[in-house]
């Protein structure tokens, strides 16, 4: 593992670190290289271009761990806008398969961290978006986010799948418990985006050596690819493509019934190539002001972007 990793997590909650990095102009490439834009006009712009290349989309309003009502109150309000503004752009160019569009949520954006309300708030808001983006052909998935949020996470999908069994889940392959979760999912046939983890988690919950990441990676996939689920192959990692690719072909998967999914601004060259052989791909594209959280954890995954998170917090 990228031994800064922990060390641009840490920045991620640190106020000084982010009035840093947030006014300097080298950091702007850098937001705009994995954000479109911080308006929903921009974040059109994009999609569109996305869709007219073969290409699906899911998009998240960027927000998490709100604490005031009227903050989740105003993230349900655009993402009910944004769904239709998505459901008006043309997607032919995409293959069947699935639904070419498709937002992601967090619950802690819809008031999950609201007191002991705050769960029932989350669940009723994303209720109310499943219900908008099922007349509007969009489909939906909940975010993961740190592991204190993941049973209940969880428990709010298992209440919403009986009348939307479309809504996705997002499942963190670092954690000790995901096999179990990836097991039930895969049983109950639902959609479950598989990602390695983003968030800064301690040993007692989390593998935190790449090596072991991996093979549990491998190990969910397995699961989700051997079950009725529809596996949604979050990696730019070539091995677990390339390993996604003959599991699929094992269990007699065609592109449709699984999909690739890849970071807005991340291996597009891999996403067009992957998308012209007749694979199912799906961008991940984030828009909104609240970019830094999302920023800082694109920069651990990848260590070839720390130049330029040094050369920000140098002022260069």
């Amino acid at each position: 593992m990228n031994p800064l990793r922990p060390v641009i997590l840490a920045a991620a909650g640190s106020d000084r670190v982010k009035r840093t990095l947030t006014t300097s102009p080298v950091s702007a490439s850098m937001v705009r290289r994995f954000v479109p834009g911080e308006t929903r006009s921009a974040l059109v712009a994009a999609v569109r271009e996305l869709l007219a290349s073969g290409r699906a989309v899911s998009v998240d309003f960027l927000g998490e761990y709100t604490t005031d009502r009227a903050r989740a109150d105003s993230a349900v309000a655009e993402y009910l806008a944004l769904i239709n503004d998505l459901a008006a752009l043309d997607t032919s160019a995409v293959p069947g398969g699935a639904a070419p569009l498709e937002v992601s949520v967090k619950l802690s954006a819809l008031g999950q961290s609201l007191g002991a309300d705050g769960p029932a708030i989350a669940a009723e808001n994303l209720r109310v978006l499943c219900t908008k983006a099922g007349e509007a052909g969009v489909w939906v998935t909940v975010d993961a986010e740190d592991h204190t949020t993941t049973a209940s996470t969880l428990a709010a999908i298992r209440q919403a799948r009986p009348e939307f069994p479309w809504l996705g889940t997002v499942v963190q392959a670092y954690l000790y418990r995901s096999e179990d979760d990836c097991r039930d999912l895969a049983n109950a046939g639902a959609r479950v985006r598989l990602c390695k983890g983003a968030y800064r988690e301690p040993d007692t919950v989390a593998h935190q050596h790449r090596a072991e990441v991996d093979r549990a990676y491998l190990r969910c996939l397995h699961t989700l690819m051997h079950g009725p689920s529809r596996p949604l192959v979050a990696s730019h990692d070539p091995a677990l493509i390339a390993a996604a690719a003959a599991l699929a072909a094992q269990t007699g998967r065609a592109p449709g019934d699984f999909e690739y999914q890849m970071l807005y601004g991340i291996r597009t060259d891999e996403q067009l190539r992957l998308a012209a052989r007749g694979d199912f791909v799906r961008v991940y594209v984030p828009y909104g002001t609240q970019w830094y959280g999302y920023l800082t954890r694109r920069l651990a995954e990848r260590p070839a972007n720390l130049a330029f998170f040094l050369r920000a917090l140098a002022g260069n």
